[in-house]
């Protein structure tokens, strides 16, 4: 009797979470999932779900919008992750040794990432404008007075997105590297110092593999996040971005706001989730070539 009692009371803890978990996330998962599969007008409600089956799929496919967004999503992901992965570590490793305002540098360095979003993709959209400031700089060491076209050169719109997604991620990725790094034993360093190894030898064959489980950790949780990237594109293209830098979750945007395409878009969003859990699978399958516990 008494086991019954401690397992209602249990459940009755559990009843707010559990409601709210089933309500907004796991109906929604689930609504997502069936609406890809229909044609459904969104402003009918549930009634204007009509079934389409896998034709929706096959026309993203034939969709030049959505290969080019996911050609330009997988480029932010191979040349973003990596880069913000090395610099946050190499920070994270000066900011651990004697260097000058230690706390404010890491303060600095922190707010990128807690400021807002679509404040900081404003300062970037003016910053790469025509007459920006990224211009100006420039004009300094050449006599092209026009300046470069950021964000309609198709060969340099997706510069600036890059530049921010990496700015704004090394706050988090600093601290977190930084509490890895210190549970770095200083043995192992003066040890290396006793062979005669340099400080880029210590980097390479201690620093980093010994925090090799936080870079795992790291890496999937950047790779997500840049997989997921909107903000950044959306309002430094002022709404309206070209084929050369939208990114997949800004098309699925485009095609359920824009175009009213809700089922498509509901397909959009389930290839993106395939996309991130096979390239998390294989971070997971990988880890054990390069990750050391």
């Amino acid at each position: 009797m008494r086991r019954k009692q401690d397992t209602l009371t249990a459940w009755l803890f559990l009843a707010p979470a559990l409601i709210i978990f089933l309500v907004l996330i796991v109906y929604p998962i689930g609504l997502s999932g069936y609406a890809s599969f229909t044609k459904w007008k969104y402003t009918a409600g549930l009634k204007g779900m009509k079934w389409y089956g896998f034709q929706n799929y096959i026309n993203i496919f034939k969709d030049i919008n959505f290969s080019s967004a996911i050609e330009n999503t997988f480029l932010y992901v191979l040349i973003t992750v990596p880069i913000s992965i090395l610099l946050s570590l190499i920070f994270a490793y000066l900011l651990n040794n004697k260097v000058f305002l230690p706390k404010t540098l890491r303060l600095f360095y922190f707010i990128p990432y807690i400021a807002n979003a679509v404040a900081i993709a404003t300062l970037f959209q003016s910053w790469f404008r025509t007459d920006g400031l990224i211009n100006n700089i420039l004009s300094i060491f050449s006599n092209d007075t026009v300046g470069l076209k950021w964000m309609t050169d198709k060969n340099l719109c997706k510069i600036p997105v890059m530049v921010m997604l990496v700015w704004t991620s090394l706050g988090y990725l600093i601290i977190i590297y930084m509490g890895a790094l210190q549970n770095v034993s200083s043995d192992l360093y003066e040890a290396a110092e006793i062979d005669g190894a340099s400080k880029t030898k210590q980097f390479i064959h201690i620093t980093f593999p010994m925090v090799s489980q936080t870079t795992f950790y790291l890496i999937i949780v950047r790779m997500i996040a840049v997989f997921k990237v909107f903000v950044s594109v959306n309002v430094m293209s002022m709404k309206n971005p070209a084929r050369y830098n939208t990114s997949i979750m800004v098309e699925v945007y485009n095609t359920a706001f824009s175009k009213m395409q809700f089922g498509k878009a509901c397909a959009e969003a389930w290839i993106l989730v395939l996309i991130v859990l096979f390239f998390t699978a294989v971070q997971f399958v990988g880890q054990k070539k390069w990750v050391h516990y």
